[in-house]
């Protein structure tokens, strides 16, 4: 054998004299791998698509850049995500700065991003190209959605910066136009955490309750000035298009310049090409009603006197084909005369008919007839004023009896009613004595005794 040559391996690992290569633990080579990587790659820049993004509960951010070729794990910790100017998105190319730096526990390496930034502008439309498919699909930007914007408000709500020209601009187009009361929510509007504080402003100047120490707007108006697309990119925003879309009050999005468009302008119930126009799309010419509102009187001034005017002379025309009085009333004058005429005659056969009635009525009534039929009248009143004299309730009471009643005059027929009644008044035919049930003779009561009942006869005439 000869002794240049390596030795056989044997069963045990055994450190030869003088050997340069002494076996490392896996963590001693993960460690020093990682001191390598971070040091040749401490500050890189990786541009890259985005697949398999997602947010941890802990606010890191896990995802994947890849390319044609490769691929490479990367990592966003709390504190740089929360400083992101856009959402990231699968399918986005962008740039991520950072360290290149190793993850012992799976053998991997991967990048630790520091900033995450579009891969120029065409990654930057194509994220809003998406953005605005996927918000679209929802139902955000339908017309059914949008409502209409009040004619005349007299509470405008702006959203925009306060020291940009921005508000300037609208407070003077309103003046000029037609001056209302204007409530401003001062936010920043480009820069990191400007989306979340115009939405937070849209939805709480929605929230605002009527009647309320601070006025609820009638109307909005989401504003800035010109930019870039990055500069104008808070309101191309995922929350904001939705704070839009959500608030109950009509709401004009003028964001940026004429050819400047957001996706808050199709969330908006209104689009205005620049913050002067929104003024004006918001309230209606002061003057310019003034003029219509005199203008529209004078209209209906001069409507009026035309409808009299048609008025009288169709009236003069109906008076010149109507017929004169004496025409009209020719018919009937003349009925009147020919019953004037006949009335004489008419009412003297009427008495001649009756005289001849009365002639002949006379001549059947003799005075035999009349003596007799009341001589039989008479007998039969006689004799009815006979029968009423023997029935009478008092003839009785002649030939010794007493008629029993009680004090309210309601005779009595048995004893057991008497008893009672106990209170009796007993009736004699000269007079009433009152009497107690059970108990002896009663004492007279002192009463004018009342004259028996006389039966007369009629006087016949």
């Amino acid at each position: 054998m000869n002794d240049d040559s390596p030795p056989d391996a044997g069963l045990l690992a055994i450190e030869a004299p003088g050997d340069n290569a002494p076996a490392l633990s896996v963590s001693e080579l993960s460690s020093a791998l990682k001191r390598t990587v971070e040091g040749a790659f401490d500050h890189i820049r990786v541009r890259g698509e985005i697949s398999g993004f997602k947010r941890v509960g802990s606010g890191h951010c896990y995802f994947t850049l890849k390319d044609e070729g490769a691929c490479i794990d990367a990592v966003i910790w709390r504190g740089s995500a929360a400083a992101l100017r856009f959402a990231p998105e699968d399918g986005i190319e962008v740039v991520a700065t950072g360290k290149l730096t190793t993850y012992p526990a799976r053998s991997r390496y991967q990048i630790v991003v520091e900033r995450l930034e579009l891969a120029g502008q065409g990654a930057l439309m194509a994220l809003l190209d998406r953005r605005r498919r996927q918000l679209a699909a929802e139902g955000l930007f339908e017309d059914s959605r949008k409502k209409k914007l009040p004619f005349a408000p007299q509470v405008i709500g702006v959203v925009t910066s306060p020291t940009g020209a921005v508000i300037r601009d609208i407070l003077h187009r309103l003046e000029d136009r037609c001056p209302c009361h204007v409530i401003l929510w001062p936010v920043p509007v480009q820069g990191e955490g400007a989306a979340s504080k115009i939405a937070a402003a849209v939805a709480g100047f929605d929230a605002l309750p009527p009647g309320g120490p601070v006025p609820r707007p009638d109307l909005l108006i989401v504003a800035r000035g010109g930019g870039s697309i990055e500069d104008l990119w808070a309101f191309n925003e995922e929350e904001v298009v939705r704070a839009v879309a959500e608030s109950r009050i009509p709401v004009i999005s003028a964001v940026g310049h004429e050819t400047d468009v957001s996706l808050c302008d199709f969330a908006a119930d209104r689009r205005a090409p620049t913050p002067t126009a929104a003024a004006e799309l918001a309230v209606p010419v002061r003057s310019e009603l003034v003029a219509q509102i005199r203008d529209l009187g004078l209209r209906a001034e001069r409507c009026a006197r035309r409808t009299l005017e048609r008025a009288s002379e169709q009236l003069r025309t109906c008076l010149r084909a109507w017929p004169e009085r004496q025409t009209l009333l020719a018919p009937q004058q003349q009925r009147l005369d020919e019953l004037v005429e006949r009335l004489p005659r008419a009412l003297r056969g009427r008495l001649d008919r009756a005289r001849g009635e009365l002639g002949q009525a006379g001549g059947a009534l003799r005075p035999g007839l009349l003596e007799g039929a009341h001589r039989r009248a008479r007998e039969r009143l006689d004799a009815l004023w006979r029968v009423a004299g023997l029935v009478h309730p008092n003839r009785p009471l002649e030939r010794g009896y007493a008629r029993i009643e009680d004090r309210s005059g309601r005779t009595l027929i048995s004893a057991r009613a008497a008893r009672q009644a106990r209170l009796l008044r007993l009736v004699f035919h000269d007079g009433a004595v009152e009497a107690v049930a059970g108990e002896g003779e009663a004492r007279p009561v002192p009463r004018k005794p009342s004259a028996p009942a006389k039966v007369e006869q009629p006087k016949l005439l």
